[in-house]
């Protein structure tokens, strides 16, 4: 990879993560649990993805990039899978607070 790609990808990170912090800042507070739970349907699909990045590799040695690969898919799949239960968690907690007691 060159010194220009990766720059730009870090410039993209960048920018998702100021973007984001703009975004998440300018919700109300009531609003921040539907909206989290509504982001637990896109960590379940970058779950999947990781899943599919940490296949592990048939060959017979794999090479340093794949095992780098493997690696932080797993990380990534943990991450993601604590960000689901975590979002599930917080919707129960919602839902119960509209229930009728008795």
């Amino acid at each position: 990879m060159s010194t220009g790609f990766i720059l730009m990808q870090v410039y993209v990170f960048v920018l998702a993560c100021f973007a984001g912090f703009q975004l998440i800042s300018k919700v109300p507070p009531t609003l921040h649990t539907p909206l989290m739970s509504g982001s637990n349907a896109i960590s379940g699909i970058t779950v999947l993805g990781c899943i599919v990045l940490a296949t592990p590799y048939w060959g017979e040695k794999p090479p340093a990039h794949v095992v780098f690969a493997t690696v932080l898919g797993m990380i990534a799949a943990v991450f993601a899978m604590i960000n689901v239960v975590g979002g599930f968690a917080v919707t129960e907690r919602m839902l119960l607070m509209f229930r009728k007691k008795d």
